[in-house]
């Protein structure tokens, strides 16, 4: 098996985050006199980043747009005190990250949440050791599905052979613009069908994907 540079997505890729994305999204609207939203409207809003998951929810329940900095920062700071007292890893994600890693892949990840939320994540569920590279949504100037950010995480792996693994049509879209493979977690946050995504595989559990891997040649 020859050895590949790995890039994952983090949310609704590695990890489910919505539970602790939601209760900070609940803190951000009580604080505005408002009540909850429902979990699955607020998973809905998650991959673009914070900044558009707060437009989101400005529009959703009619605040004003004008307050979307002020409500941004409450949200991430909300969010950064407890941002992994619900998140887990999916089933099988440090067992196949721990064969990848001993098969010798290079990992990394390329996320659209803020660099240090990200990396408290990682840490604080013990996936940090894995990943050699952490490109944030404020890592740069612009976030996915720009393919800024996943070339940079590429180049800070050492450059090579990559597949960019994510849940998302925004991870799809990214792959697309960065002429990467992408390879589809189909448990994740997405919106449409896997058609629509066209990935180059796809695999509904971590266990599997060490075994995909194994059978896949990249150039």
């Amino acid at each position: 098996m020859s050895t590949l540079q790995l890039v994952f997505d983090l949310d609704g890729t590695l990890v489910d985050s919505a539970p602790d994305i939601h209760a900070a999204v609940a803190r951000m609207l009580a604080g505005e006199g408002l009540p909850p939203l429902d979990l699955a409207t607020v998973t809905s809003f998650i991959g673009n980043g914070l900044p558009k998951l707060v437009e989101r929810v400005i529009v959703r329940v009619g605040l004003d747009m004008r307050q979307h900095p002020r409500l941004t920062k409450a949200t991430l700071h909300h969010y950064s005190a407890a941002s992994s007292d619900l998140t887990r890893p999916y089933p099988g994600v440090v067992a196949a990250l721990t064969a990848l890693q001993q098969a010798g892949h290079l990992m990394g990840v390329c996320t659209n949440k803020p660099v240090a939320p990200a990396r408290d994540v990682l840490r604080d569920l013990g996936l940090a050791p894995f990943f050699s590279a952490v490109i944030g949504g404020d890592s740069l100037p612009v976030a996915k599905p720009d393919p800024a950010p996943l070339h940079a995480c590429i180049a800070a792996l050492g450059g090579g052979p990559t597949l960019y693994i994510g849940d998302s049509e925004v991870d799809a879209a990214t792959a697309t613009a960065a002429g990467v493979p992408f390879a589809l977690f189909t448990e994740g946050y997405r919106k449409t069908s896997v058609a629509d995504l066209a990935p180059l595989m796809q695999f509904s559990d971590f266990d599997d994907l060490p075994f995909l891997l194994a059978q896949t040649r990249l150039s």
